[in-house]
């Protein structure tokens, strides 16, 4: 029977691809992947590539984009990264906690939605 293997591509919508595209490397810290098709930006990311493009089609109210979805990503520090986005003035959903899959907070990107960093053991 035809099947889904998992996840092989993460993409977000936003209508700010640039100030994207500076938010998720300049804050955030992502490397932008060597080439990106027109109208996105993937980013260097693994082991499932991640990227943001310009919609697809209308995009619902800011409030409600991602809702129903969770987006975790692996981080080498999760505190670390809490207090660098904190000094940023990045909007913080909930602090550093641990958890099933060790410490992880969240917070809102600039377009609305929330995204999860969970420290992962780099040395994999």
């Amino acid at each position: 029977m035809p099947h889904l293997i998992g996840p092989d591509f993460i993409g977000i919508q936003t209508l700010e691809l640039d100030a994207a595209r500076t938010f998720y490397t300049d804050v955030v810290g992502l490397k932008p992947a060597v080439s990106s098709p027109p109208g996105a930006v993937v980013f260097d990311t693994a082991p499932i590539a991640f990227a943001v493009r310009t919609p697809l089609g209308v995009l619902p109210d800011a409030e409600q984009l991602g809702q129903g979805i969770a987006l975790w990503f692996g981080c080498d520090d999760a505190d670390a990264l809490h207090d660098h986005l904190v000094a940023h003035g990045v909007a913080i959903v909930f602090p550093p906690k641990d958890g099933p899959f060790g410490r992880y907070f969240a917070f809102r990107d600039p377009f609305g939605y929330t995204i999860t960093p969970h420290t992962v053991d780099t040395a994999r």
